[in-house]
């Protein structure tokens, strides 16, 4: 079952590097389009290298982060429990003790 869930949260993570990918690469012939001379193109492609370098990053380390996290799950480790504070960490997850209407 962690396998398959991994799995998943892979695809999900390789669309959307894809996703980040196609816009760099849109962005880039949009700006090499309106450029006006030789520098200005050239930088459009290096933002575009630079975004598209940086959407494999992003990939990998979910991918990293996914694998630990199976790996950690099928130990009984790395269950994440959620108190709904709102990710902030300092939150103990209790009320304020206020009267509730």
């Amino acid at each position: 079952m962690e396998k398959t869930k991994e799995t998943a949260a892979n695809i999900g993570a390789s669309a959307k590097s894809g996703l980040e990918k196609t816009k760099a690469n849109v962005q880039e012939k949009t700006e090499k389009m309106t450029a006006h001379n030789p520098l200005e193109k050239e930088l459009a492609t290096q933002k575009k290298d630079e975004r598209v370098a940086q959407a494999e990053l992003d990939k990998q380390a979910a991918r990293n982060h996914n694998a630990a996290a199976s790996a950690g799950n099928t130990l009984g480790q790395g269950r994440h429990h959620t108190t709904g504070t709102g990710g902030n960490p300092n939150a103990t997850g209790y009320g304020t003790g206020g009267t509730h209407r």
